[in-house]
């Protein structure tokens, strides 16, 4: 099979740059001569480790931050039939629908549509279809049909899905996908209810998170998750740009053997991600306020997996950032063979219980958010989440109750 060498990224329909194998096994990004003469120099079109100027820019870690990790990763470069460090082999492949609004294809005198005679569409799934689906997913990741082509970073067991008026559906030749599916963890049992609980908890708090249900299908408990970078316009899903912080930051979440998402092995800080929204928000302070209310959050909720693949950027227009809705909450201390150390560091801490208040403020201040500001955020965070934990159900085996009610206690004592 010959080498894929070049491939053209696609954004709401206009040919933007060009990927390009690198003689050093990696990816160049080069924007279109038009695109330079359209957008102003220097913005995140792409991506803020992309902004836009002439020549050819390093793009491995964003590129790479399209594909699924892990095992899923080997799964889908066997489908391909590519290596796994080949990601211009695999997006030619899976490169129609993945996360955000791009679509990568190779070459066309028009915008991507029928592939190999084919147009994007549905395929109907019943309940029995729905079942075996997932229990394919040990073998078959992501769910991946000849007709498949789709990617998502990640290493959880998930499909992508779409709502349809019977039910639903799976995409095939690049249809853009609007629901997440991700099957119940194998050694943790209960992460799915417990992410669930905490999505619909900053939900009634009054913080930006996707809706969510929960399902039982076949012998398997799965959460589907309204995809946040979709949206439906007059009856049509239409994409909306996005990247998560390590793209953002180009930071290739495989280094350190897979930990390369983490602060402790190179991975992002809450201040190089206040730094991007610093420089790239309408409005700084408000984003930073967004910031500090989803990190008083995690440490609410205890979640020591808050990495730099689970915090998102949205790209609203060319120029402009904002922080994207919270995904991948788990209350890892519900589970105590996971570390509680912290993804991201809060003023230096790296341990969540030991993080304060006056951490929170400190760390926040370093933004370049004002103190009293700041403490007022944490204060009527931490008050919102309060009154929400109020309305949150007790499931055995998950006490998610007890654990928001300790730290919600822990800091208004500090």
């Amino acid at each position: 099979m010959a080498r894929v060498r070049q491939l053209s990224v696609w954004l709401h329909g206009d040919e933007v740059a060009v990927l390009r194998r690198t003689g050093a096994g990696g990816v160049s990004c080069q924007y279109a001569q038009t695109t330079v003469d359209t957008f102003p120099l220097g913005a995140p079109l792409l991506s803020c480790s992309l902004p836009v100027r002439g020549g050819r820019q390093n793009a491995w870690a964003f590129v790479t931050g399209l594909l699924p990790e892990g095992q899923h990763r080997l799964s889908m470069s066997r489908v391909a039939g590519v290596e796994t460090l080949d990601a211009l082999g695999m997006l030619s492949r899976f490169g129609r629908d993945v996360a955000g609004a791009l679509i990568i294809a190779p070459a066309a005198a028009t915008a991507p549509g029928p592939h190999g005679g084919v147009t994007p569409g549905l395929v109907e799934l019943s309940a029995d279809d729905l079942v075996a689906e997932v229990a394919a997913l040990p073998v078959r990741s992501l769910a991946l049909h000849d007709d498949s082509e789709l990617s998502l970073a990640g290493l959880e067991d998930k499909i992508l899905l779409v709502r349809t008026a019977s039910g639903w559906a799976r995409p095939v030749h690049g249809y853009p996908s609007t629901h997440i599916l991700k099957v119940d963890n194998r050694v943790h049992r209960g992460t799915v209810v417990a992410e669930h609980d905490c999505l619909q908890l900053a939900r009634r708090a009054g913080l930006a998170a996707p809706d969510c249900h929960l399902m039982r299908i076949g012998d398997a408990d799965c959460i589907v998750v309204e995809r946040y970078d979709r949206v439906a316009v007059d009856g049509i899903t239409r994409r909306i740009h996005q990247e998560d912080s390590c793209q953002a930051l180009a930071i290739d979440p495989a280094d350190h053997d897979g930990r390369g998402k983490y602060e402790s092995h190179g991975g992002p800080t809450l201040a190089g991600i206040a730094g991007l929204l610093n420089a790239y928000s309408v409005e700084p302070a408000t984003e930073l306020t967004r910031l500090l209310e989803r990190v008083t959050f995690t440490v609410v909720i205890d979640d020591a997996d808050a990495h730099g693949k689970n915090i998102s950027l949205l790209h609203p227009n060319a120029e402009h950032i904002t922080l994207a809705p919270l995904y991948d909450t788990v209350p890892t201390a519900l589970w105590p063979t996971v570390s509680g150390k912290a993804a991201m560091r809060v003023n230096g801490r790296s341990r969540l219980a030991e993080i304060t208040p006056e951490d929170l403020t400190d760390e926040a201040r370093r933004w370049g958010l004002n103190t009293r500001l700041a403490r007022q955020t944490i204060t009527d965070t931490c008050e919102r989440l309060r009154v929400a934990s109020a309305d949150m159900p007790e499931r055995p085996g998950v006490d998610l109750p007890s654990l928001v009610v300790a730290n919600l206690s822990r800091l208004a004592r500090r």
